[in-house]
């Protein structure tokens, strides 16, 4: 059962390994004994015997505790944006910038979580809408890519209806700085820390070699337009929502009045993170 006058925590395990099973389980253990409600995400509910995430009115869950890496933080970001929960994330994997909690320091981390050792970072979100009136948000990043197109595309950019380059390139990466270093990283694009109130523009693979990242405030609107005459591109927003694009149609995208809330423990400093995932092996003075 679960009791309203206890902080109440939804965790998002793994369970496609017998020892994701078993950290998921310690997690709940931990929690429940220093008097957290723990409810689990519905299909993975019994696996547990742990309360369902349904059994709670949405706003009596004060956190979301996901447990993989960054993608699982999104996938649940996008599918349970109607919670108004911050997200601490528990990393399984290797690469991951937003769940940086590690396995060898879970349980101390989670100590510093339940002292209140911590921090809410409020993420930049975009959103915007298509010409068909596809609507999307995105946390890390949206990327139109020219998909089957065997050439190069044409891609127009126009900030607050100024134009500022017609792109020829395998397509564009439009990323806020939380997911500066995701795919705008792998594709040229510069580290831009979360605290800076910024929108990253880089270019995937440009024909031209002078077409470089541009970083620019976050107040703009961007306008991107398909012009070639080719077949449909993608658009894909977090690698979760995605559609075509065809010639001639347009995607208008800003800043989102809402945020996205990461725990950030205060053991944990966003400067090791990058040195420690990017292996950067600079003599620190």
């Amino acid at each position: 059962m679960v009791y309203s006058n206890h902080s109440i925590i939804a965790l998002f395990p793994k369970i496609q390994k017998k020892e994701s099973k078993k950290l998921a389980q310690k997690v709940i253990t931990f929690l429940t004994h220093h008097h957290f409600s723990v409810v689990v995400e519905n299909d993975k509910a019994s696996i547990f015997q742990a309360p369902p995430l349904s059994s709670v009115p949405p706003e009596q869950i004060q956190f979301l505790i996901t447990m993989g890496g960054d993608g699982s933080i999104l996938r649940v970001a996008h599918q349970y944006a109607h919670l108004n929960a911050s997200i601490l994330g528990i990393n399984l994997g290797c690469l991951g910038f937003m769940a940086e909690v590690q396995i060898g320091n879970m349980i101390s981390s989670l100590t510093h979580f339940i002292r209140g050792a911590y921090t809410i970072k409020n993420c930049i979100i975009i959103e915007g809408m298509s010409s068909h009136k596809r609507s999307f948000f995105a946390i890390n990043d949206c990327v139109l890519h020219r998909a089957r197109n065997p050439n190069l595309v044409e891609i127009a950019i126009s900030i607050d209806n100024l134009p500022l380059n017609t792109f020829k390139a395998d397509g564009i990466i439009l990323a806020t700085p939380n997911g500066s270093t995701a795919y705008s990283l792998a594709a040229g694009g510069p580290i831009v820390s979360p605290e800076i109130d910024a929108l990253i523009l880089t270019p995937i693979c440009p024909h031209t070699i002078s077409n470089r990242p541009i970083v620019i405030p976050s107040t703009h609107t961007i306008c991107i337009e398909y012009v070639s005459q080719n077949d449909p591109i993608e658009f894909v927003a977090d690698g979760l929502q995605y559609f075509e694009i065809n010639s001639g149609d347009k995607v208008q995208i800003k800043k989102s009045s809402k945020t996205f809330k990461l725990v950030s423990l205060k053991n944990i400093d966003y400067f090791s993170t990058l040195r420690s995932k990017l292996n950067w092996s600079g003599k620190l003075s």
